[in-house]
């Protein structure tokens, strides 16, 4: 019997879901890759993921625990040479001392977020996002029954959250504040200095719990100093969780490994919930996950040069283009360019660019690069480029932007 014999299936879509899909990075990368496996000569600037591969020592400390039979189930959240090796990072790294019983490994950084929220949130409940935002995090809230509470940081402002903006976005409601530093799309950071006037805001709202995401902290330029919010306030390190993990810095996103610090009854919480759902991070991504933790550091230093270089490529190449203004990014490997000069302007056949999907949109189909939309951040007209790839392709790709925004006509 074929599926259209059979009678209809009987699937109803949650509430829940109302709204939540597949984020229009996804969507914009499946599109473009399925054009370039048409044999099209399409360069994708919208994924990220950075092209450097995992190191080699670490490769080997997952290959050793195959062979040694390190295959089971651990503890649901990580084991405990893991959560040593967590306990010492962020003592090292952010002079933070957490207990054992603080600390949480998933399967990625994502898994990690998604834990804390479904494990703290009641229906109706708000986190608040500064926005442009990395695009999972409005669909997590509303997963886990919350409301997103936008709060839109301007290009005038840096980009940045300002203190009057977050006691503004405030009510009896808001249960969470979101933090991305270096930020997924701008690459803008926060230095203590700017954390410090938010975080004496959050001082005097005690119910409100603090999201420190530092995913990129080891991808920062110009010697720009990483600040992690409980290290600037430790007043508020029992209301905040820190999430880092090891898919940026270390090239290691298919691994699938995020960690967090944080008050030990949320983190409880949090592994119950886990229990729940995927058990334990994979065995043999936990001990490789040690081995990076606890190992050498010095070839962070030399890929984020690498990317410096390249973020330095794009950023000029960009501002070169009429009607193309782009900010020179603290961190990550995203660049944020605005591309507002370049609205209510027509291609050659009279075709319209009225935002800034649009322009990303003729981009692609008329140029073969694909790049992400500000508006799948939550703020237009802008663009986003993943500068984590070749210098020859990202050369390429504006050679074409600047070639499409020439033959624009007003």
């Amino acid at each position: 019997m074929t599926s259209s014999d059979s009678s209809p299936s009987p699937f109803q879509r949650a509430d829940r879901l109302q709204g939540v899909g597949v984020s229009k990075i996804m969507q914009i990368v499946a599109r473009a890759s399925e054009m370039k496996r048409q044999g099209l000569p399409v360069i994708i600037l919208g994924a990220g993921e950075p092209d450097f591969d995992t190191p080699d020592y670490v490769k080997q400390a997952a290959i050793n625990a195959i062979q040694s039979g390190d295959t089971k189930y651990t503890t649901i959240d990580g084991t405990l040479e893991l959560k040593k090796a967590v306990q010492q990072k962020f003592l090292r790294d952010n002079n933070l001392d957490y207990d054992l019983s603080e600390i949480t490994t998933g399967s990625g950084a994502k898994q990690i977020l998604f834990n804390a929220l479904m494990a703290s949130i009641q229906q109706g409940d708000e986190v608040i996002i500064p926005t442009p935002y990395w695009t999972s995090y409005a669909d997590i809230v509303t997963v886990c029954g919350g409301v997103p509470v936008f709060v839109e940081c301007s290009g005038e402002n840096g980009f940045r959250l300002q203190a009057a903006d977050l006691e503004q976005a405030i009510t009896e409601k808001s249960r969470w504040i979101m933090f991305n530093s270096p930020s997924n799309p701008t690459g803008v950071a926060y230095g203590s200095e700017h954390y410090r006037p938010l975080l004496n805001v959050l001082l005097r709202h005690p119910n409100i719990m603090i999201m420190a995401d530092d995913i990129y902290e080891h991808v920062l330029y110009d010697n720009f100093h990483f600040a992690t919010p409980a290290a600037v306030e430790p007043k508020l390190k029992n209301r905040t969780l820190t999430v880092n993990g090891v898919s940026k810095a270390y090239a290691m996103t298919g691994w699938r490994l995020g960690y967090g610090g944080g008050p030990a009854e949320l983190i409880k919480a949090m592994a119950a919930m886990q229990s729940q759902s995927t058990s334990c991070p994979s065995s043999i991504t936990q001990a490789a996950t040690v081995a990076v933790l606890n190992g050498p550091q010095d070839f962070l230093q030399e890929r984020t040069r690498s990317f410096c270089e390249r973020r330095d490529l794009v950023v000029r190449m960009l501002n070169s283009i009429e009607g193309i203004e782009c900010p020179t990014p603290n961190g990550a490997f995203y660049t944020f360019a605005s591309c507002r000069g370049v609205l209510n302007r027509s291609t050659a056949d009279g075709t319209r660019i009225e935002t800034d999907t649009d322009f990303c949109n003729l981009l692609l189909e008329r140029e073969n690069v694909a790049v992400t939309p500000g508006s799948a951040f939550g703020l237009s007209p802008y663009f986003r480029i993943s500068y984590a790839t070749s210098r020859q392709d990202l050369s390429e790709a504006l050679k074409r932007i600047s070639a499409f925004v020439s033959n624009l006509q007003d």
